[in-house]
């Protein structure tokens, strides 16, 4: 099983992807659960002495789900809809973790109900409101408190969640707030995740933020487990290193320092973001004034990241890699000039018909897929050694209209 830090778009076997490509069309997620299987060995085996859960949020797939579960991994879920799909995947509901951000009434109900029949199962509010919500259901159980470090970090603001208000207590309330909390419920655990995408650049930072969480779950005391999130990022710009995992995980050790409880780590990214790439088609070549633009049959709705995160993907040829390069614009059939995978950067030159891939697909990919303009989801293939399925079919007209009503 390959073991390298990071799968770039160049090391996926393009003859394979055309193949699959061809059989099954464009655009298309292309999944390969091997790379899956080997970032969690490898951050697991950095990590030995903690509970490495799995971020859900990152995909969902009931493929990576069970695949991660058969690799023995308890799962972090962060709305209802992730729990059923955990234990449709063959999840232990007793080692689910329900990280609640201004739940839905009826994602409390769930969990509560689930909780009813399965114990182990643990709850997380970030407010106190929740907390009251909670009791108010009758539950008593187990739950965690997370809490707000007042220190984001990551590859945008919008993933900074460490200081933004919206997720956690904040941190000068924590030991009031904890002090109530076990006087209604079984309180085991503090939780905090502080932002997404981290790299060489942010740890420092990280770790700041750690050394708070850690020092709180000190002041608390008598903790089953302290939770640190995920955050740790996969380099998607072709120039930038991979993690160091056990230098980062040493890092960590030193800034987390004594801590007399489990401690809890939530990959997401790490595990799944490189797994993936897109398969799309070039249908349109348009030389214009300022750049040649190139449109191409995936779009916003199959990929929002760039549109949402200004993110980087890597884009490569599939058709011609060997190619000489020219700076073209890349973008999809949406009606918005958000609509772009790239400007102006240099790819093997696309004609049309060419295959393009477009890499570190798997996190964050799928799960904010959408149906604009009526466009239905593309299918998702798995590989898994030499064989490859379908394990999310493409949608059709029907799928996307089926809900509505005149």
């Amino acid at each position: 099983m390959d073991s390298v830090p990071v799968k770039r778009v160049s090391d996926w076997d393009f003859d394979r992807l055309r193949s699959i490509a061809d059989e099954h069309g464009t655009p298309l997620y292309v999944l390969d659960l091997d790379r899956v299987r080997a970032n969690y060995r490898r951050f697991v085996a950095a990590f030995p002495d903690a509970n490495v859960m799995y971020a859900a949020k990152a995909h969902t797939g009931q493929a990576v789900l069970s695949t991660l579960v058969d690799e023995g991994a308890d799962i972090e879920c962060a709305a209802w809809g992730e729990l059923d799909r955990a234990i449709d995947a063959g999840a232990d509901p007793n080692g689910l973790q329900y990280t609640a951000v201004n739940p839905p009434d009826h994602d409390l109900d769930y969990a509560v109900d689930l909780a009813a029949d399965n114990p182990g199962l643990t709850i997380t509010a970030g407010a106190r409101d929740t907390f009251d919500r909670l009791e108010a259901r009758g539950y008593d159980g187990r739950v965690a408190i997370r809490i707000n470090p007042g220190i984001g970090t990551g590859h945008h603001e919008k993933v900074a969640t460490g200081k933004d208000a919206k997720f956690g207590i904040p941190y000068e309330q924590v030991t009031d707030v904890a002090a109530d909390v076990r006087d209604r419920f079984d309180l085991v655990g503090l939780h905090a995740h502080v932002g997404s995408g981290v790299l060489h650049d942010d740890l420092d930072d990280h770790c700041r933020a750690l050394a708070k969480v850690a020092e709180m779950g000190r002041r608390v005391g008598d903790l089953e487990f302290v939770d640190f999130g995920g955050g740790f990022g996969v380099p998607y710009h072709e120039d930038v290193e991979p993690l160091d995992m056990p230098m980062v995980a040493n890092q960590v050790r030193d800034a987390i320092g004594s801590l007399d409880a489990e401690i809890r780590l939530e990959p997401g990214r790490y595990v799944v973001a490189d797994a993936s790439v897109i398969l799309t088609t070039v249908n349109t070549v348009k030389e214009a004034p300022a750049s040649t633009v190139v449109g191409v049959d995936a779009s916003l709705a199959t990929l929002v990241r760039p549109a949402m995160f200004d993110a980087y993907h890597p884009i490569a040829n599939v058709s011609a890699p060997d190619r000489a390069t020219r700076p073209v614009s890349i973008g999809g059939p949406c009606c918005t000039s958000a609509d772009v995978f790239c400007i102006d950067r240099p790819v093997a030159e696309p004609e049309r018909d060419d295959l393009l891939a477009i890499g570190n697909a798997g996190a964050y990919g799928y799960e904010l897929a959408s149906q604009f303009h009526s466009q239905p989801r593309p299918a998702e293939v798995a590989i898994q050694g030499d064989e490859s399925r379908i394990v999310r079919r493409r949608e059709t007209l029907a799928d996307v209209t089926r809900v509505e009503q005149s």
